[in-house]
């Protein structure tokens, strides 16, 4: 396995202003320092508000880092390049729902600048594997959470990303779709790719994550294997974490 670091926080704090006139900050971050290498999915776990969302809003170039440095791909954030070499997929999608499935993967497609072969016959497959194609051209206000959801993966899957970020990717999904998203990330491991998952699904973690860190009050409270989280599979992965969530 090519274990190249494809996404490395070293040190990250990030602070956010109580208020517009307010010297006063929070601190949703604090020097949190973990690397996703590879080939490897790597768990991001923690409670409400522990800091796992705004790390990857960082990572994406959402918001800066208020001290510390993040690298993607091996380039620093301002390189805007390497974002094209990344797929990410929210919890919550706002796609425009007057368009097709079909209309907003060519939308995408075409930011992301695929050349015209390559897009036509990547929309296409993709569409039938996340079991859309024969809904293809229907208007998305008619589709159900979890057609969207489906959606959502194959808009993250699009360019074939190097690192695909996954934020509460199985909400809405039924169980072929959880399945689904299960082979999708096997898939990637298997083709030295990289996942980095936030998930409170604590099964899918278990069945999927090579290794986690665990977030509490914006502080990495653990780094390493699902086995040395539950003491070499001594404990319930859930009795694990709720001891490090309130500790």
């Amino acid at each position: 396995m090519n274990m190249s670091t494809v996404a490395e926080f070293h040190e990250v704090c990030r602070d956010y202003r109580l208020g517009i006139w307010s010297r006063q900050s929070l601190r949703a971050v604090d020097a949190v320092s973990f690397t996703v290498q590879a080939g490897e999915v790597f768990g991001l776990l923690g409670p409400n508000r522990a800091g796992k969302t705004t790390l990857i809003k960082m990572l994406l170039s959402l918001c800066r880092p208020s001290a510390g440095q993040i690298s993607r791909l091996g380039r620093p954030l301002h390189d805007r390049r390497t974002l094209g070499r990344i797929g990410y997929m929210h919890e919550n999608h706002a796609f425009p729902k007057y368009l097709s499935a079909r209309e907003l993967l060519w939308g995408y497609g075409v930011l992301t600048v695929l050349p015209y072969e390559t897009l036509r016959s990547r929309v296409e497959e993709l569409l039938d594997r996340v079991g859309l194609l024969d809904r293809a051209d229907h208007p998305l206000w008619q589709y159900s959470k979890g057609m969207v959801q489906r959606l959502g993966l194959a808009q993250a899957l699009l360019s074939d990303p190097e690192l695909l970020v996954l934020d509460e990717p199985t909400e809405g999904l039924d169980l072929s779709g959880r399945r689904l998203l299960r082979e999708v990330v096997t898939g990637l491991r298997q083709r030295g790719k990289s996942v980095l998952l936030v998930s409170h699904v604590l099964s899918e973690v278990e069945q999927l994550c090579d290794r986690v860190a665990v977030l509490r009050q914006g502080k990495r409270v653990f780094l390493g294997t699902l086995d040395q989280l539950t003491v070499q599979g001594g404990r319930p992965l859930e009795q694990s974490l709720q001891e490090l969530y309130e500790a």
